[in-house]
């Protein structure tokens, strides 16, 4: 039971992750590898100022968004002039600046060594951590209906219509008056906001945190969920999110012979996910 608990507040960050992307990549069009960086910031973040600051959940949540943002804003300020894959290949850029940030600063991140001992989250005078995966895991899916229900707001507006708009044709949005260079900065910084909340969470739920969980492999794998699950669908997100967590899992109990264990299961999970990619080309799901 615990065990599943555990499984389903992964599959909850990774809702919140993916979702957060498709803002960005699904309605935006801006396909993004440097959503892990983002993540890493809100965790390194969460750790930083809980251990050092003793600072309350809420508030460390806040500066996170905060600072994600910023980060966001100066990065999408520069790689958003530039188009289609070129942007893609400043936001690799991006992911690989971060992760050296985070992995050679060792005065301030302590570099493959990671920061350890990040307290639980201090909620109403109850410590909610991996001690706790229960109230931990209704905390996890708070946010991620929060989240989602923002995006489902913010996607049915007039500023959604528009992030439609360019993502299909960006001249023609451009056009009609729409300052679309605006509309895509501000949707990417509002997505790597978002970003930082998993980030905290996990940070807060895990306790130790150190840069090989936020590297370029990462935002691929969020990438993925994003795709498979079907761009601007976000209830596509929660299948696929919850599809590629438990799937490894699935596999363990594939009974094979030791030796090989291990790469055939990789090798089985790459073959599924091709499968599935052909079989729904347009996401696991049709609702949006």
């Amino acid at each position: 039971m615990e065990y599943l608990l555990h499984l389903l507040i992964f599959v909850g960050i990774y809702v919140m992750l993916s979702q957060s992307l498709n803002l960005s990549a699904g309605f935006g069009g801006m396909i993004s590898l440097a959503h892990a960086g983002f993540y890493g910031v809100g965790a390194y973040t969460a750790a930083l100022f809980a251990i050092n600051y003793q600072l309350n959940f809420l508030l460390i949540l806040l500066i996170a968004m905060l600072l994600s943002g910023l980060l966001a804003l100066v990065v999408s300020a520069i790689a958003l002039r530039t188009i289609d894959s070129y942007f893609v290949i400043c936001t690799l850029g991006i992911q690989f600046i971060i992760f050296s940030i985070m992995n050679n600063w060792m005065t301030l991140t302590k570099g493959p060594l990671g920061i350890s001992g990040i307290p639980s989250v201090q909620l109403f005078g109850v410590g909610i951590g991996i001690g706790n995966r229960f109230a931990f895991l209704l905390l996890t899916l708070f946010f991620a209906a929060l989240i989602f229900f923002f995006l489902k707001k913010l996607t049915s507006s007039s500023f959604g219509r528009t992030l439609r708009a360019l993502s299909e044709d960006e001249i023609f949005t451009q056009s009609l008056g729409k300052n679309v260079y605006l509309t895509k900065v501000i949707t990417f910084t509002i997505s790597a906001m978002i970003a930082a909340i998993p980030g905290v969470l996990y940070a807060h739920y895990i306790s130790y945190i150190d840069p090989t969980s936020f590297t370029v492999d990462e935002s691929i794998f969020i990438l993925s969920i994003v795709i498979i699950g079907g761009m601007r669908n976000l209830w596509g997100s929660i299948v696929a999110a919850a599809f590629l967590v438990f799937l490894p899992e699935v596999l363990r109990f594939v009974g094979m012979p030791s030796p090989i264990a291990a790469n055939m299961r990789q090798i089985i999970y790459g073959v599924i996910l091709i499968v599935m990619m052909f079989r729904y080309s347009k996401g696991l799901t049709r609702y949006e």
